[in-house]
């Protein structure tokens, strides 16, 4: 593996590319005319900043990482990179990204994006091997993107910015629980503790991951209700929503692991499609 590989394998591309993503539908949702140069510059912002956080979590985590199937060959417990150098890393993104975020848009989204590097990488983590409370503190950092987005489009904390971040907040829980039913095995290995007490696949989580679904329901019918879109995407959101919580009930009956990828897969397309209705239906 080649050090430039190396390096991009720490960003974590896909994932940091969805937080990206989220941060410029914020910033579109928010700006008062449609800027895509400026909706780039956004992603780009939240792509370095979250590859540093990203980097902050592998460093955490090299021993643990060693442990399990799925992470065995990331650059640093393979030593393809030294922690010095994934240091050093994650502070030119991390400067990079709130720099960006600073200049070209205002010093409250960059203070946002600080704050979210800050949970996701020194709390969060850490908190994975303590406690499945991981899972709720983690939906901060990861619910923040689409809110600093429409702050770095405003300058201001307004509600239609809290609204985006309560459904990105929400939507995080039967998104993780998922995941972290179908590695259970290989997390269990390296003693995280994402699945909500007790810990087990059955059907007190799987009637947990359903509660969430539900609430996120009504949760994405609130841009319509503040005037945020017209009335397409509220249709949208439900029949996402409404097949989304169909998954849950799949899961209720067999308690099974395909079960737990269709949610897992679901929510991957769940939370584009309902923020891509959202601003197609406000243009």
């Amino acid at each position: 593996m080649s050090k430039a590989r190396a390096y991009f394998q720490l960003i974590k591309f896909r994932l940091a590319l969805t937080v990206a993503f989220s941060s410029a539908i914020g910033y579109l949702l928010g700006a008062h005319e449609l800027d895509w140069g400026k909706a780039v510059l956004v992603m780009l912002g939240g792509l370095a900043v979250t590859g540093s956080a990203n980097t902050i979590n592998q460093i955490f985590e090299i021993e643990l990482d060693k442990q399990m199937k799925r992470t065995a060959k990331r650059p640093l417990p393979m030593g393809v990179l030294s922690v010095a150098e994934a240091w050093v890393f994650t502070a030119v993104l991390g400067v990079i990204g709130l720099g960006l975020l600073t200049y070209f848009f205002n010093p409250l989204a960059a203070a946002l994006s600080l704050v979210s590097l800050i949970l996701y990488g020194f709390i969060y983590t850490p908190l994975k091997t303590i406690s499945p409370i991981c899972v709720a503190v983690g939906a901060i950092p990861g619910g923040l993107p689409p809110l600093i987005g429409w702050v770095a489009a405003t300058g201001y904390l307004g509600v239609e910015g809290w609204i985006l971040f309560g459904i990105q907040f929400m939507w995080q829980f039967p998104h993780f629980w998922a995941i972290a039913w179908v590695l259970d095995d290989d997390y269990k290995k390296a003693g995280f503790k994402m699945l909500p007490t007790p810990g087990k696949k059955d059907l007190r989580t799987a009637f947990q991951i359903m509660t969430y679904t539900l609430v996120l329901i009504p949760l994405s019918l609130l841009p319509f209700y503040f005037g945020m879109t017209n009335t397409t995407y509220p249709m949208v959101a439900a029949i996402c929503g409404v097949l989304f919580l169909m998954q849950t009930f799949y899961l209720m009956r067999t308690v099974s692991k395909k079960a737990a990828m269709s949610i897992m897969f679901g929510s991957f397309l769940y939370l584009p499609i309902v923020q891509i209705a959202l601003v197609l239906d406000r243009m």
